[in-house]
């Protein structure tokens, strides 16, 4: 099994990042999976406009990000928010991705994170997320917010110290293989 992981955030220090990668070792410890970690900073792109893609074509860093997802057997992504929604670049990435074909996620197994460090979680964006993963062929599989990060996570040994969250994170990451 192959599994395609990424915080959907440019941060370099993402707390979604290091969420992301703790549900991605799981996975590839409980099943075996090979695991990509991709970093969004490989994929900055121009702003999207139809002008520049009609000018220039498809952007090959868009191309390669909708093969990637292609390629794997699932998905994992961890949602920063950024003023209640989706992070420029993850955004950016995604409209010129569904310019290639809106369905995305190419109906792969998918479990959507978000973490925050305040009480919120990043609930807002992981419920827009949620809610329109559908439209863009997406197998939902589950999702978490992870409220108060730094409460709840370990950042030295890059895990979930919640018990309940961790379990919780556990059954999710269950459905995929």
């Amino acid at each position: 099994m192959k599994v395609l992981a990424f915080a959907a955030t440019n941060h370099k220090a993402s707390i979604n990042k290091q969420l992301v990668t703790h549900a991605a070792n799981i996975v590839a410890q409980n099943t075996g999976a090979e695991v990509e970690v991709l970093d969004l900073n490989d994929y900055e792109l121009p702003l999207y406009s139809i002008e520049r893609q009609t000018e220039n074509g498809m952007h090959p860093l868009a191309q390669q990000f909708f093969d990637k997802i292609g390629a794997a057997d699932a998905v994992l992504i961890s949602f920063a928010e950024h003023n209640g929604s989706y992070a420029a670049v993850y955004k950016n990435l995604f409209d010129w991705a569904s310019r290639i074909d809106m369905k995305v996620y190419q109906n792969k197994p998918t479990v959507l994170l978000a973490t925050s460090p305040g009480p919120g979680g990043a609930g807002n964006v992981l419920a827009g997320a949620v809610n329109s993963a559908g439209f863009f062929a997406m197998d939902l599989k589950g999702s978490l917010s992870v409220p108060s990060f730094n409460d709840n996570f370990d950042t030295d040994q890059g895990v979930l110290v919640n018990e309940e969250l961790s379990a919780k994170l556990k059954d999710i990451l269950a459905t995929l293989g």
